[in-house]
């Protein structure tokens, strides 16, 4: 998916809503507990409940992976069934990766090639191997990289406020990833409960897109994060996962996610109104 076709899907929709496909057997309703398919049929259920309120969504691997193959075959399922979709959505595989060049190309290779198993249109990615270890996921047309910029939890302390010559390392990891691919194919993830930190960062990046997790359940302000993230074309995908795919753990829990997605489309409609 292109800048213009997300830019174009966000507005139909009048949301920039991503819901993370964090599945979790242990979380998951009883009633499809102990099924073969059932990290997949409860992300068909919530797909198919937010889908008119979402325009992304973005399966964390580390759920899927600690399924063994069986987790993988569910995550190609879910996939699958978002391509066939007859609306479209960009998918993010949250994977934060990031090594020496060679391995970066096979990650690369293994979630964003479009003839491969999954074909997302975007990848986090963790900058701190520098140019060679994240150019490998921009080799494919059409894809994007997620950098990793400033997170919400609380390590976050530890190496990315370090200043030296007068910049934070956030903002060095902004500066310097410019070099390295723009607005039309890079993207930065910054946490929600640091919302206040994105004036500092629309000085650096103005026009690029934000995916800003930590809304709702991890307690980050939707309004607070619109206030300083939002740019003309939006420039926002504004993830929640708990908040609505845990929503119920009933026969319900699908109706109840796509409330909890409604409400955060309604408010975003307003957002960008307002813009």
């Amino acid at each position: 998916m292109t800048r213009q076709e997300l830019i174009a899907l966000i507005r139909q929709r009048q949301s920039f809503l991503c819901v993370g496909l964090d599945t979790d057997l242990s979380k998951i309703p009883q009633h499809l507990q102990g099924q073969p398919d059932a990290a997949f049929l409860f992300n068909k259920a919530i797909i198919d409940a937010t889908i008119d309120y979402a325009v992304a969504y973005k399966p964390n691997l580390a759920f899927y992976e600690s399924m063994g193959i069986n987790g993988l075959i569910q995550l190609k399922k879910t996939m699958d069934y978002l391509h066939s979709l007859g609306k479209p959505a960009f998918t993010i595989a949250d994977a934060k990766r990031g090594d020496i060049g060679n391995t970066s190309k096979q990650y690369a290779k293994a979630f964003l090639d479009p003839e491969g198993e999954f074909n997302f249109d975007a990848m986090t990615i963790a900058p701190y191997m520098g140019e060679d270890s994240v150019t490998p996921f921009t080799a494919y047309e059409g894809k994007w990289v997620i950098l990793l910029a400033l997170t919400s939890n609380k390590g976050a302390y530890d190496f990315q406020y370090i200043e030296s010559s007068g910049k934070r390392l956030f903002e060095t990891v902004l500066e310097k990833s410019k070099q390295w691919g723009d607005e039309n194919n890079t993207m930065y993830v910054v946490g929600a409960t640091k919302a206040d930190m994105l004036t500092d960062i629309r000085r650096i990046v103005p026009n690029s897109f934000l995916l800003v997790p930590g809304v709702g359940a991890q307690g980050g302000s939707l309004e607070e994060v619109c206030r300083y993230g939002l740019n003309n074309d939006c420039g926002l995908l504004v993830n929640s996962s708990r908040g609505i795919i845990y929503a119920s753990n009933g026969e319900d829990f699908a109706v109840r996610a796509g409330e909890e997605a409604k409400k955060l489309q309604q408010q975003m409609a307003k957002a960008i109104a307002c813009q």
